[in-house]
């Protein structure tokens, strides 16, 4: 349910030339926020330069992280996609302790695992920790059905609250569309 080692480093292995073709498309020096909406293309690499605020651009992100009660239309969503397993890492956080069918003791024994999704039971954390400690990474790219999905960008990330259907889009493997984020920046 922690940090996927392998996925990690298969984000890291795209960086070069992903963040290069970047370059040579947007035709300057790239903020880290760039580099990693760029390397994070559902695409691949760079074709166009994508004008923040106004593009509509295709990204793939790493994982999905889901807390309880936002998670359970986005996983009934899910159930109805037809697929057997998430496309890319996905867990569901206990925060709230919300009694779903019979209870906690029956739902979690028939749902542990199912489609591949990593479940955080009452008690393991809440999900506005578990994301900076378990599944942060810098360069990564994460979507959350929760607001605090946003604290892992304390370590580089871009982690970003959504709505039940993006995290569904992503889950079963699809893109996950939104305009080039606007970017601001801070000199010190």
């Amino acid at each position: 349910m922690t940090f996927d080692i392998d996925m990690i480093k298969k984000v890291y292995e795209r960086y070069p030339e992903r963040i290069a073709a970047a370059r040579q498309v947007v035709g300057k020096p790239l903020t880290l926020a760039e580099k990693i909406l760029y390397a994070h293309l559902w695409e691949g690499n760079a074709t166009q330069a994508y004008e923040r605020g106004n593009s509509y651009v295709d990204f793939a992100p790493d994982r999905v992280a889901m807390q309880d009660a936002t998670a359970q239309m986005a996983l009934l969503q899910f159930m109805q996609a037809g697929k057997s397993k998430v496309a890319v890492p996905s867990t569901a956080h206990a925060d709230h302790l919300i009694q779903a069918k019979i209870g906690a003791d029956k739902d979690l024994q028939e749902a542990l695992n199912k489609y591949g999704i990593g479940f955080w039971k009452p008690g393991d954390g809440i999900i506005h920790q578990v994301v900076l400690e378990n599944y942060a990474f810098p360069g990564g790219m994460m979507i959350g059905t929760d607001s605090h999905t946003v604290n892992a960008g304390g370590l580089g990330m871009v982690a970003i609250g959504v709505g039940g259907a993006d995290a569904v889009d992503v889950m079963a493997g699809m893109a996950w569309e939104l305009k080039m984020p606007k970017l601001i920046g801070v000199k010190l």
